[in-house]
């Protein structure tokens, strides 16, 4: 039988109602929803009756529309599905449905020729695959893109109304960059899908740019009674006209990219163009050069990126740029994945040896980051050493440095060392390319407290000659592990330490000192930028002067172990987790 489509509007007003289960709903109740749903989407002010809601439900609960609705009543007043998963939205179609539909797409097929109406040739064989499956219950032939868990698809037909009402929206936003979301007033001008994600373009108000936002985002949509923007429709139809993908930037003019993509993804790329600007310029055994003539912005970088290694841009400079740094960096996060055995060895190396290089420990990103981060500390520094510069308690100094310092890789080369320890010091020498400083063979045999005390265990403190640590006992410097991170190449034309290897169990005093050194073959601990070196601070290292004018900065960690704590009190503890 006919529906009107006020009726329409109503069925699916109840049945949105009644999925909803966290609400009870009595029968005023959905009157009220109905009688607002169509205020809303119909302009009808006028109430729905008591008696008109009734005969809905009752006609719901029947077969003469197909639905059949599971509707029961609770506690004698509340309506719900007794299914709580129903929905008059999932029900199959009928016969005369399928009649229906069938005669909209033999119309449909007679325009797919015409050039105004060529977007209709995969919505036709959709529907024909949907009424194909609702006829023979088989399986579909076409299996279509979709993502069922994609929020805001729900928004859709709200935001759609709204546009073609030219009515705006009031939008609780939250974009993923945000902590907190924002409402304010918005103008819809245009709904986008761009891979399956919906957007909407518009604008806050007349004087301000357009802005995008992506639907997933949006927490809250309501109507509101502020006068629509009048938007220009060429503006409109032409917004996306020289981009790939969503990402606008008015004022922006399009460049000419020229791409070159070999042989095997050729045949892609031409059947199927990257922008409707794309051109075929060269072809030879190697691959094809096509030109594209587009804004530069993300989605061209991610569809670029997309083909790794068989496209290659030829320009603009600017963008061949960014792509080679992209996959340059790309493969640094796998090169310096560290190898499980190389962690489980750790501790075992250093109790024999006292020391450990590890290379590619950090990205260059990584390094570049933690080199401008203490540039701009040197640079707000209104004293500065004319040959080394050195920043004590650097992490408590410059704390934004930490995210980059202790990452994921040194957290995990601790854990496997010892997963007690703990940060007491944290010291950034800079060496300029016009030092030439050198250290005489010695062993680190101080830590940093603030005070030492006489317990057990912990007796026989020895004061240094400096103002940065105390002797402990020698249990206690067993118990410290040092790491230097290297920021630049060290090797041995820069000042690259120098170590006895196995040197690390016990304190020499001066005579001893001089003989193993004078006796034994040193080691150079020539360490990569982005590496690190690992010791035992009571190891003998030495370094000699520079020859080169090479810039080398360190950063020197100190870390001791949770279970020598016994009430100290450290100059700078610091947690590593």
């Amino acid at each position: 039988m006919p529906v009107n489509r006020n009726a329409l509007v109503r069925y699916k007003t109840i049945d949105n109602c009644l999925r909803n289960r966290y609400r009870k709903w009595t029968l005023e109740k959905l009157i009220d929803a109905c009688s607002d749903a169509l205020y809303e989407y119909e302009g009808i002010d006028k109430g729905v009756s008591r008696r008109t809601i009734q005969m809905d439900i009752q006609m719901m609960r029947s077969e003469k529309l197909g639905y059949n609705a599971p509707i029961v009543i609770s506690e004698k007043k509340y309506y719900t599905y007794e299914d709580p998963e129903y929905s008059i939205t999932n029900i199959p179609l009928t016969g005369h449905d399928l009649e229906k539909l069938t005669e909209v797409t033999q119309i449909l097929r007679q325009f797919k020729g015409f050039t105004h109406f060529g977007e209709l040739s995969g919505m036709v064989q959709k529907l024909e695959d949907k009424i194909h499956v609702s006829k023979t219950k088989g399986r579909p032939v076409i299996d279509l893109e979709k993502n069922e868990n994609l929020k805001g698809l729900e928004l859709i037909d709200p935001i759609f109304q709204a546009i073609t009402k030219q009515k705006c929206l009031e939008f609780t936003y939250k974009s993923f960059k945000a902590r907190n979301p924002e409402t304010f007033i918005f103008h819809p001008a245009l709904l986008k899908e761009y891979r399956n994600r919906w957007f909407i373009l518009g604008k806050k108000n007349a004087d301000l740019p357009f802005m995008l936002l992506a639907l997933d985002r949006i927490e809250k949509l309501a109507e509101c009674s502020t006068p629509s923007i009048v938007f220009n429709e060429n503006v409109l139809n032409g917004y996306f006209k020289n981009v790939v993908g969503v990402s606008v930037s008015e004022g922006l003019l399009p460049q000419k990219v020229l791409l070159f993509v070999d042989h095997s993804n050729a045949p892609y790329v031409l059947t199927k163009p990257i922008h409707h600007s794309q051109q075929l310029l060269e072809r030879n055994d190697q691959g094809v050069l096509i030109s594209l003539y587009v804004q530069l912005n993300f989605e061209l970088d991610r569809e670029i990126l997309g083909f790794g290694d068989r496209v290659k841009v030829v320009s603009p400079p600017r963008l061949r740029t960014r792509i080679r740094e992209i996959l340059k960096n790309a493969g640094d996060i796998y090169d310096t994945e560290l190898n499980q055995n190389t962690l489980k060895s750790l501790s075992g190396q250093l109790d024999s040896k006292g020391s450990v290089i590890l290379n590619r420990v950090y990205t260059e990103r990584e390094v570049n980051r933690m080199g401008r981060i203490l540039q701009r500390y040197s640079n707000g520094q209104t004293e500065k050493a004319s040959d080394t510069q050195s920043v004590r308690n650097v992490l408590r100094e410059i704390p934004e440095l930490r995210d980059y310092l202790i990452n994921p890789n040194i957290k995990a080369i601790l854990k496997n060392i010892n997963p007690d320890l703990f940060l007491t010091k944290s010291i950034f020498f800079n060496k300029s390319q016009d030092a030439n400083w050198y250290v005489t063979w010695h062993q680190d045999a101080s830590i940093t407290v603030k005070h030492k005390k006489s317990v057990e265990g912990y007796s026989g403190w020895k004061q240094k000659g400096d103002l940065f640590g105390v002797r402990p006992p020698e249990q206690v410097l067993k118990s410290t592990y040092t790491m230097r991170v290297h920021l630049d190449d060290t090797t041995s034309e820069n000042g690259a330490l120098k170590v006895l290897l196995g040197s690390q169990n016990k304190i020499f005093d001066p005579v001893d000192l001089s003989t193993v050194t004078e006796n034994s073959i040193a080691h150079m601990c020539e360490v990569n930028g982005g590496g690190i070196h690992l010791m035992k601070p009571l190891l003998l290292h030495a370094s000699s002067k520079s020859k080169s004018k090479g810039r080398r900065r360190v950063i020197h960690l100190e870390f001791n172990s949770r279970e020598l704590d016994r009430g100290l009190e450290w100059g700078e503890r610091m947690e590593i987790s």
